[in-house]
């Protein structure tokens, strides 16, 4: 392939631009109208302040959805019961709560089924949660205004679920327990973040009918199926995951998610809320909620679809093509390969493909190195995906992977050729392809459509053919590569790099005819951005750096630790633990940084154990304050906590419980065999003001958005 005459050029950098600017722009969120800005009003009322399940905060909240429920023409009930959930640690401990969940249905005209909205009104303990999840409850509220006026052919039940923070047990709740529980169309309403699109990216199996739906309905539909793969494979869970792991559901996932370096913090605040990113989820959930609220809903399961935004638009087709269009990539792309190898040489493409590899290795490999460097330089962001204000340093990767890219070809196109360049390129699109589609089938449209559109060019060999397939490249690969970054963060800058990387070896035939200095001018914008980037996000008061401490009291010996998750304790950790240790512990298994504290006079829990052979029960009573109860004991087989069965897993009881009511927790065991019992209890409220010892964090300071940042616990044990 001869580099393209200067009169060609032109025209193909502005379709290629055109391409890439429209491809960003597409996926931006709408301006924000009278609905977001109605809807904002009940976020300044729910993320005022923290509001976690069981507090005085959230009975605020609940009266106040049930009040504004009832002032649309709805009639609201509370579900109040303990909702328990088998694995909803991260080292997968049962989790159980009190939940009080709040369940409003708009009754259709002639139904075929019923659609649930869902949004959580709780928050975690450390923020107000104004984005997560008070935008959620606001769109529900937006939608039941919607409903009021037009009533659906289905029923619409909405459903604000609580104690989705703490172990998703409202939703498990409502899915065991709840009368309106009957399957249909759930769409989940959450949020990840303060601001950027919102992301369709989950769905339950065999996808392809409500994938159709919500293209056709979304007035904004960003979505991709490779979020799906990755998202199935990922340790992660939100309401959603009750109602599609009980196979009742067919359904939809949408959340938005940059700006998460507020995620579960004290700044996710209703002032950092972009309210063109709230009027994009009441956009959508409307628009979906009246779609599926007058479909037939008794046919809306398929098979997995493939699917993916494209310039405002929803691409997609069945599962089924993946491995016929994954297969022709490859066969087309080799085609392309032995036409170039016939107009250079097959020593060339075969040099040309094994210098295919370096850009894939060396861009995302330079691109963790940056990240880790920045970690060196300023610690703090050991602790976040993303720092306060990412936009920089995503440029900066940006430019970075373009200087390889860019360096790469300009380096070997005299020497290899661009023809075999290009064709070298195409190879490992296509042997990805495959790679994909059997791995993670909905993301293989990444390298097999650019695999596709690159071999029909180089066959063709004439420039519109290559700037036509440049296009394809651009409009295929940059949204996922726009999306990466805020869904992975910048802690994970290797794969939206790795991403960027393989567009670079779609655009060889492109980036040939770039000047030499082109390399250089984007590894100086590089460093340039990167530099104001680190300026930019400097630890300040309204964007402190985040840090994790805990405190736990040993009531039995009268010992105290400091505790923190952090493995490379920051500045003002480091003042409070000094080494490592594992605990074993109920609530705090595994390794942690840990030092020496003062004990404070803070009392344990009341328990009162009575046995009668081998059934034990245990009447346990908090003496303060707390969020959360945990509870192990061993030999046993089974056991209830207020009426509700909870698991019991090889004999041990080993369980959270989130929410305890004032007057305590009834605790009833059955052993193996008639015997002591040595039940293990630990109790943790929120808030280390007070404690001795401890010296307030610095204003540059601030708590890591977790479930366990500041948590005080007190730990006993009781035998007999």
């Amino acid at each position: 392939m001869r580099q393209t005459a200067p009169v060609a050029r032109l025209p193909t950098w502005v379709l290629v631009l055109a391409a890439a600017v429209w491809s960003v722009v597409s996926l931006q969120p709408p301006a924000p109208g009278a609905e977001a800005q109605r809807a904002f009003a009940s976020v300044e009322r729910l993320g005022a302040r923290p509001h976690v399940a069981g507090s005085p905060a959230a009975d605020a909240a609940r009266e106040y959805l049930l009040d504004t429920l009832r002032g649309i023409g709805l009639e609201p009930r509370v579900q109040d019961t303990v909702g328990v959930n088998a694995g909803s640690l991260g080292d997968g401990t049962p989790g159980a709560a009190r939940v009080r969940n709040i369940v409003a249905t708009v009754p259709g005209t002639a139904p075929t089924g019923r659609v649930t909205v869902v949004a959580h009104y709780d928050s975690v303990q450390s923020g107000p949660g104004a984005n997560d999840d008070g935008a959620g409850v606001a769109t529900l509220l937006e939608t039941a205004r919607a409903l009021a006026a037009d009533r659906p052919r289905n029923d619409v039940t909405l459903l604000f679920t609580d104690a989705e923070e703490a172990c998703l047990c409202g939703a498990e709740a409502f899915v065991a327990q709840a009368p309106e529980a009957t399957g249909g169309v759930v769409l989940n309403v959450e949020a990840r973040g303060t601001t950027g699109p919102v992301i369709m990216f989950e769905t339950t199996a065999g996808n392809g009918p409500v994938v159709d739906r919500f293209a056709a309905a979304a007035p904004h539909p960003v979505a991709t199926s490779f979020a799906v793969e990755v998202y199935r494979i990922l340790p992660n869970d939100t309401d959603f995951s009750p109602f599609r792991d009980s196979g009742r559901y067919v359904g939809l996932n949408s959340a938005y998610i940059d700006g998460s370096a507020a995620y579960h913090g004290p700044q996710d605040t209703p002032d950092r809320m972009d309210l063109g990113t709230l009027q994009m989820h009441i956009d959508n959930t409307t628009a979906l909620v009246r779609e599926f609220g007058r479909t037939d809903l008794t046919a809306l399961r398929g098979a997995d679809a493939t699917y993916f935004p494209v310039l405002g638009t929803l691409v997609r087709y069945p599962g089924w093509l993946v491995w016929p269009l994954a297969g022709s990539a490859a066969l087309v792309a080799l085609a392309g390969a032995v036409a170039a190898a016939r107009r250079t040489s097959a020593p060339r493409v075969l040099a040309g493909v094994g210098a295919g590899l370096l850009p894939l290795v060396v861009a995302p490999a330079l691109a963790q190195l940056a990240w880790w460097g920045l970690t060196l330089l300023r610690p703090g962001y050991a602790q976040m995906d993303d720092p306060w204000r990412p936009v920089w340093d995503r440029a900066a990767l940006a430019c970075l992977v373009a200087a390889v890219v860019v360096g790469w070809v300009l380096a070997l196109r005299r020497r290899v050729g661009t023809d075999a360049l290009a064709a070298g390129g195409l190879v490992w699109l296509a042997v990805l392809g495959p790679l994909l589609a059997a791995l993670a089938p909905g993301g293989s449209y990444l390298t097999t459509l650019p695999a596709l559109a690159g071999g029909i060019a180089l066959l063709v060999g004439q420039w519109i053919a290559r700037a036509l397939a440049a296009v394809v490249a651009v409009v295929v690969l940059v949204p996922t590569a726009v999306l990466f970054f805020p869904a992975l963060g910048l802690a994970a800058a290797a794969l939206p790099a790795f991403v960027l990387a393989l567009l670079g070896l779609a655009l060889v035939p492109v980036l040939a005819d770039l000047p030499r200095l082109t390399p250089a001018v984007a590894l100086v914008a590089a460093v340039g951005l990167g530099i104001t980037g680190f300026a930019q996000n400097a630890f300040t008061a309204e964007r402190p750096a985040p840090s994790q401490l805990m405190y736990l009291l040993d009531a039995d010996a009268g010992t105290a630790r400091w505790i923190s998750a952090e493995a490379v304790p920051g500045e003002w950790t480091a003042q409070y633990v000094t080494g490592r240790e594992t605990l074993a512990l109920p609530g705090f298994d595994g390794a942690y940084s840990t030092g020496p504290a003062p004990p404070a006079a803070l009392p344990p829990a009341q328990v009162d154990l009575t046995r009668e052979g081998s059934r034990v029960t245990a009447r346990l009573v908090p003496r303060r304050p707390v969020r959360l109860v945990a509870l192990r004991a061993d030999g046993i087989v089974s056991a209830t906590v207020n009426g509700a069965p909870v698991p019991v897993r090889d004999g041990r009881l080993d369980l959270v419980f989130h929410a305890p009511p004032p007057e305590g927790l009834d605790l009833r065991l059955v052993q193996a065999a008639p015997g002591p019992v040595d039940l293990q209890v630990t109790d943790g409220s929120d808030g280390l003001d007070g404690l001795p010892g401890l010296t307030p964090r610095p204003p540059e300071t601030g708590a890591v958005g977790s479930h366990t940042s500041d948590l005080v616990a007190v730990t006993r044990r009781v035998s007999g």
